[in-house]
């Protein structure tokens, strides 16, 4: 790879917003149970457990994704000037993270709850607004995880428990690859045995002892940096070529036919894997991204216009789509039109126009100041 060239995969952006769908497919059948509407949320047919499996995955997909793109480019940049700049890459994902996530949290917290067409039945505003200073304060300094984790669901503002995550990882990942330079790949095979270890650990009756021991388990749980230092063991085999025995058995038409096969197979299953259900689904998802980068002879491809343009607000998807659900349930009973076939294209639509509102009047405001802090040229030109 020259470094001076703009680093762009292909494909991604498609599969960024495919995770976004999986998200909101997953949430429109529980705001459908929230209103006590006929909804495919709970019982044990296959469908029910599609439903209640893909919105974790499509989460699951993304942290993925972001292990191996924030892991690649950070090589790249060492690769350009031999060091990473930390700061650099903390006002970067500054100005793509935080304006719509802490809108969403703030308007979540504080606007929401006083607006009767974005009331939720069983969540009361003194529910919604009690302990208002722990959750202001965990949701300020990225805690988000928690908040869902020990003090309930906050409407419109639930989802970003993945936003605590990533911001987490994004705080660690650059100093963790600037400093440990040699043995990258066992690195990234040690955290995730590491990690699955204490989780497997604190969820044991041997925690029980440990202070805040259910603090210390919930916020693990949810850390989940195993799948993006998954996402981080292909990209570093890419970047080094190495080893090449393994890109080339991991980098092929059969290898990504079959991860497709085996993700589709086990949505439809529903299937969950005790243990090592996180390392099993995103070592399949790991390969998918794999191929979909940097193997032009797949046969499935995502490069297109359309995909390109909702992948580029997929960030927006997934944090305003519960807002989007919620409005069309509610002019879904306004006027009896309580079905799927209006339900699910109306959402979808909705929050396309209301994602792609953000990104262009919005988020963009803070994106073009991005290139002032960028050693690599990433992304599409757009």
């Amino acid at each position: 790879m020259h470094p001076s060239k703009r680093i762009y995969f292909p494909n991604l952006n498609g599969l960024r917003f495919i995770a976004a769908f999986l998200v909101i497919i997953h949430h429109i059948e529980q705001f459908k149970a929230i209103f006590q509407l006929p909804s495919y949320w709970t019982g044990d047919a296959l469908i029910n457990k599609f439903i209640r499996i893909v919105g974790g995955q499509g989460v699951i997909l993304f942290f993925v994704l972001s292990g191996f793109l924030i892991t690649y480019l950070l090589l790249a940049e060492e690769q350009k000037i031999n060091t990473i700049k930390i700061k650099k890459f903390y006002m970067r994902r500054i100005l793509r993270i935080w304006p719509l996530y802490l809108a969403v949290v703030l308007l979540s917290l504080f606007a929401f709850p006083h607006i009767e067409l974005l009331s939720l039945p069983g969540f009361p505003i003194e529910e919604v607004q009690s302990n208002l200073g722990l959750k202001l304060f965990l949701y300020l300094f990225f805690f988000a995880n928690l908040v869902l984790a020990l003090l309930g669901i906050i409407p419109y503002a639930s989802q970003t428990w993945s936003i605590g995550t990533e911001e987490q990882f994004y705080l660690l990942w650059p100093v963790v690859i600037r400093y440990i330079k040699k043995n990258r790949l066992l690195l990234m095979v040690a955290i995730v045995i590491g990690y699955n270890a204490i989780r497997m650990l604190l969820a044991s009756p041997v925690s029980l002892s440990l202070p805040y021991h259910t603090i210390l388990r919930e916020f693990w749980a949810g850390f989940k940096i195993d799948t993006m230092a998954i996402g981080g063991f292909f990209a570093v085999m890419l970047f080094a070529h190495h080893p090449p025995q393994l890109l080339k058995l991991l980098k092929n038409r059969v290898a990504f036919n079959l991860a497709i096969a085996f993700a589709v197979t086990n949505y439809l299953l529903g299937m969950y894997y005790p243990y090592i259900n996180n390392i099993v689904y995103s070592g399949c998802y790991a390969i998918i991204i794999l191929n979909f980068a940097a193997n032009p002879n797949i046969k499935i491809k995502l490069e297109n216009k359309l995909f390109n343009a909702l992948g580029n607000i997929s960030y927006g998807l997934y944090m305003l789509h519960p807002i989007a659900i919620v409005l069309c349930i509610k002019l879904a009973l306004q006027y009896g039109l309580v079905s799927n076939w209006f339900l699910y294209p109306a959402s979808t639509l909705l929050t396309i126009a209301m994602a792609q509102l953000s990104y262009h009047r919005y988020e963009k405001i803070f994106l073009k100041f991005k290139s002032k802090f960028a050693i690599i040229k990433s992304g599409s030109k757009e």
